[in-house]
């Protein structure tokens, strides 16, 4: 059961962070409510840059669960609250709270530097009294641990607190900027405050594909969401015959309008499936659109597929990865990270590159035949989100928790 309760309101002021809502905190939402007040959690901030950091955030807290059921997580971020309640079956509260910027986005393929930098100069340099306040909040909830998916207020929020900070990533905002400070110097101010800030995490895990290398303690395979149904059972729900072949196109949660799919000649044998593609669920013969938020959970959806075309974004990727399945895969132009996961997609995976003017305008369909024959590879390796979750379990409290074996990777369904 889902219970509301107040979320405590810190002072500041009403005007200085109008576009961010970041005067805003709103409230919690506890799920399920956990039997023991008493018992040490762990904080969790995570960017709400897409739903790529939410989805690995998610899986961290999924393999946590599984070596220790009782664990609770304090959430703190903007991602939609139903994208926590599809994806933990452990106990968390939702808080509702402006954790980071990231960049501002136009289209899932495209950022706005101007609204960037223009978002940046009302949250950074962080509000003394808000981080003060959210410090305090940490020792209200009994945290004892502030795990940060590139989220940096969860590192200031830790060291004001005294509490140990891991910082999960597979790049980092000062990272990114630097590649963006000739086209906008604004940045520059940013990207030098957030690679301080980044630098003081007490411990670092990188995620592969690793965007640049740091002496790190620890550095993981990709990090996924597991499916949790089978891949007929999904077929049979979207209506797709036993036989026929699957494409999923995905945009990585970020809205996108795919009207040109709907006057173009689909293979007869291929059945394409598109989340977010309809504000309703839709099945026009070959081509079915799901709404953003569906019942479908997306790990699942990939592992249905016999191949998947969209957006080279991390959890996309590593959801692909740990299926298995042929990647035709659109880089983002402008985003430094792109070329990177692509590099690893060429190396680790099967696939190929789609220009975006291709699939803008449906050209690569013909070349849905020659993807749809490459094989699916049969992952040996471990999740990421064990390898992640066994270094947060090992700096807990063992006086608080049984800590359990981690259970053997699935394989896929």
């Amino acid at each position: 059961m889902i219970t509301g309760y107040g979320f405590i309101q810190y002072p500041v002021s009403k005007n200085q962070y109008p576009e961010t809502s970041i005067q805003k905190p709103a409230s919690s939402i506890q799920h399920p409510a956990s039997n023991n007040k008493m018992a040490k959690r762990i904080a969790y901030f995570i960017s709400p840059h897409g739903f790529g950091h939410a989805a690995r955030a998610a899986a961290v807290m999924s393999a946590v669960y599984e070596m220790v059921p009782s664990i609770h997580f304090e959430v703190f971020t903007t991602v939609p609250s139903w994208f926590f309640e599809e994806s933990l079956r452990g106990p968390y509260t939702y808080h509702r709270l402006v954790t980071d910027i990231g960049l501002v986005q136009e289209t899932p393929l495209h950022a706005d530097l101007a609204k960037t930098v223009k978002r940046l100069s009302r949250f950074i340099p962080f509000n003394e009294s808000r981080i003060s306040g959210l410090a305090k909040e940490m020792d209200r909830l009994n945290c004892e641990l502030v795990v940060c998916d590139i989220a940096p207020m969860g590192i200031a929020v830790a060291r004001e607190a005294g509490l140990p900070s891991v910082l999960v990533e597979n790049f980092t905002w000062d990272w990114v900027y630097a590649e963006y400070i000739e086209h906008h110097d604004g940045l520059k101010r940013y990207a030098d405050y957030l690679g301080t800030l980044f630098e003081d995490a007490d411990y670092h895990v990188q995620t592969q594909p690793v965007c640049s290398m740091k002496s790190t303690g620890l550095t993981v395979l990709p990090v996924s969401r597991r499916a949790r149904c089978a891949k007929n059972e999904v077929r049979q729900r979207l209506g797709i015959p036993y036989g026929a072949k699957m494409v999923l196109i995905t945009m990585g949660g970020i809205p996108e309008a795919y009207g040109f799919l709907e006057g173009l000649a689909l293979p007869e044998d291929v059945y394409f499936v598109i989340p977010g593609g309809s504000s309703v669920f839709k099945n026009n013969g070959h081509l079915i659109t799901l709404l953003h938020h569906s019942k479908f959970f997306h790990p699942d959806l990939i592992n249905a597929a016999d191949a998947v075309v969209g957006k080279v974004g991390y959890s996309t990727l590593a959801e692909v990865y740990h299926g298995g399945v042929p990647f035709g895969y659109i880089k983002r132009p402008d985003f430094r990270e792109s070329e990177i996961l692509a590099a690893y997609i060429r190396r680790h995976m099967n696939g190929f590159a789609i220009d975006e003017k291709e699939f803008r305008s449906g050209g690569w369909i013909s070349d849905v035949s020659r993807l749809l024959k490459m094989p699916r590879i049969r992952r040996k390796g471990p999740n990421g989100a064990t390898q992640v979750a066994k270094f947060v379990c090992g700096h807990l409290d063992r006086n608080q928790y049984t800590i359990r074996r981690p259970p053997p990777e699935p394989l896929n369904l």
